[in-house]
């Protein structure tokens, strides 16, 4: 098949990130990008041998031989950019989380339905080999019912600019949207909401903190006003539920793994393992990982489309396969960690539909 033609919205940290990728993979080609740094937009044009090159991201849209955009801008940026695209008639993958706010990711999902593209999330927890050997033992019914998942995800300290990488705007409100539930729940969320088959959010409560010290020059510099906690916990309609943490900065060794328990088993995450009775003995099992990802690609067509997230959304673009719904655990990824905030701003749990009534758009134009 022809490779599919992309322009990147977006050429620091994340975008270079989404070249990498691209610069692997065969079944996309990348020919334009765009970024208001024009100095960079040069630097990283050369680099990866890009031959078009754009100040303003509407010029790259009105290209009529692009198919799709990657949209790789600080969260609050994502919705009004990738709003346009689509409007423009172009397919988007944006980067995570899908917008800075629950009424812009509600905004993003409805344009996609309206213009009929395709609008992708980077969700990488998705395609680890570990979530695919998961989600399969759930879907022979090894678990049988399932009941309680945990979402996790650490970093001892791990807080980007403070810590000692990345920029300011990841760690302010007003460009990120929120902390460590923006930046590496949504992973672990929506990873849990995935195996969970998307169950739907009935009731929310959590709570968030910024307790553990940082270099006082680069909080006072950076404006740190986003959490480093996240805690939580979720009612799903039909009895379901999953707790959270997640950690950008704790002073604790690494968490478990997450987990998701069934009636007839339970599968922990990272590493992969599988817990069940047989002959009314407790056993506890491990999976070769290798030998599995080299059976699954020898032996079934367009195994490939799953291995990373870039390769799974040029795989879609082709109609090779189904699209996995990234936007609708992204969404949901967005009421959950959103619903956490809410929770801990007015001290008690929090309908779904709360969420959406307090929530608001900090969406920013390019």
């Amino acid at each position: 098949m022809e490779p599919i033609r992309i322009g990147i919205i977006g050429v620091g940290q994340i975008g270079k990130h989404h070249l990498d990728a691209y610069e692997r993979l065969r079944q996309a080609e990348v020919v334009a990008v765009a970024d208001i740094n024009a100095t960079e937009l040069q630097s990283v044009a050369d680099r990866y041998g890009v031959p078009h090159m754009y100040t303003n991201f509407r010029e790259l849209l009105a290209r009529d031989d692009i198919t799709a955009v990657d949209v790789c801008l600080h969260n609050n940026y994502h919705a009004q950019v990738s709003m346009a695209a689509m409007r423009a008639g172009k397919h988007v993958y944006c980067e995570k989380p899908i917008a800075g706010s629950l009424t812009d990711a509600m905004a993003m999902v409805s344009v996609a339905k309206e213009t009929q593209r395709k609008l992708h999330i980077q969700l990488a927890n998705l395609y680890a080999r570990e979530t695919r050997v998961a989600k399969r033992l759930i879907e022979d019914g090894r678990l049988g019912n399932l009941y309680h998942a945990r979402s996790t995800g650490f970093r001892r300290r791990g807080r980007p600019y403070v810590d000692g990488y990345g920029t300011q705007a990841f760690v302010n409100k007003q460009t990120a949207g929120g902390g460590a539930l923006f930046d590496m729940g949504v992973y672990h969320i929506s990873q849990m909401l995935y195996l969970l088959n998307l169950p739907k959010v009935d009731r929310i409560s959590g709570k968030i903190y910024q307790e553990t010290g940082m270099n006082e020059r680069r909080k006072q510099e950076s404006g740190y006003n986003v959490e480093e906690l996240g805690m939580g916990f979720v009612r799903f309609d039909g009895g379901m539920t999953l707790d959270v943490i997640e950690s950008w900065a704790i002073h604790l060794n690494k968490f478990e793994g997450s987990y998701v328990v069934g009636s007839e088993g339970g599968v922990r995450l990272n590493p992969l393992s599988f817990h069940h009775t047989l002959g009314d003995m407790d056993i506890d099992a491990t999976f070769d990982l290798d030998a599995d990802d080299f059976r699954r690609h020898a032996l079934y067509e367009n195994e490939d489309a799953y291995d990373s997230s870039e390769r799974h959304w040029a795989a879609a673009l082709q109609g090779r396969v189904e699209l996995l719904p990234t936007a609708e655990l992204a969404l949901e990824t967005m009421l959950i960690s959103e619903g956490i905030y809410l929770s801990d701003r007015l001290g008690r749990e929090v309908e779904a539909a709360e969420v959406l009534e307090h929530s608001h758009s900090t969406a920013l134009d390019v």
